[in-house]
């Protein structure tokens, strides 16, 4: 397994700068808008290591995403199963958020995308079909309530991703006051 994640971490720190897709001025058009309106997105190191794990793992075929933002995750994710006629479901709480995501969606040319509008907290109780992978990257106070409702959906040897789970490190140091409520709620959902 260290050998593996060793394989891993190298070949994310090769593709960082050198990242390629037939999306790319789209890609980098969001990753402006987030930075500009403050809409968090995965990292470069996260983008990689998701694409990394889905492009490995050609059973992956349908992604469920808990926390869509403006589909920047959810176009990286597309862009690996698209030759395996994957699926991608992701629900989003956010009405201005979503739409946003939409128009993305529509620009990428992608096909096998369900967004969902609402709080997944209830939406995934909704679902009626089974997983490959599920990303987890939206409330970090829900994540323990969006991971034991989901695992529900999770297809036998189907992978869940769960983003910012250590939190900034908050985990493990001083938080600072405004983010005591999550840490506990991460620190308990974790052990």
């Amino acid at each position: 397994m260290l050998e593996e994640l060793k394989e891993a971490n190298e070949y994310i720190s090769s593709k960082i700068d050198k990242y390629k897709s037939p999306n790319l001025e789209l890609i980098k058009e969001i990753e402006k808008d987030a930075e500009i309106n403050n809409v968090p997105i995965i990292s470069k190191e996260i983008r990689e290591y998701l694409k990394f794990i889905i492009r490995t793992n050609k059973n992956i075929k349908n992604i469920l995403e808990i926390g869509t933002a403006t589909g920047y995750s959810g176009i990286i994710m597309l862009e690996e199963i698209q030759d395996r006629n994957g699926n991608l479901t992701t629900i989003e709480i956010d009405e201005n958020r979503f739409k946003i995501a939409q128009s993305n969606f529509e620009k990428s040319n992608f096909k096998g995308i369900e967004q969902i509008l609402g709080d997944a907290t209830e939406e995934i109780e909704k679902l009626n079909k089974n997983f490959d992978f599920i990303f987890i990257d939206a409330a970090k106070g829900q994540y323990k309530k969006f991971f034991e409702d989901s695992y529900k959906l999770l297809n036998e040897g189907g992978i869940v991703f769960i983003d910012n789970i250590l939190f900034r490190g908050y985990l493990y140091k001083e938080s600072p006051k405004r983010f005591k409520t999550i840490v506990k709620r991460l620190n308990e959902f974790i052990k």
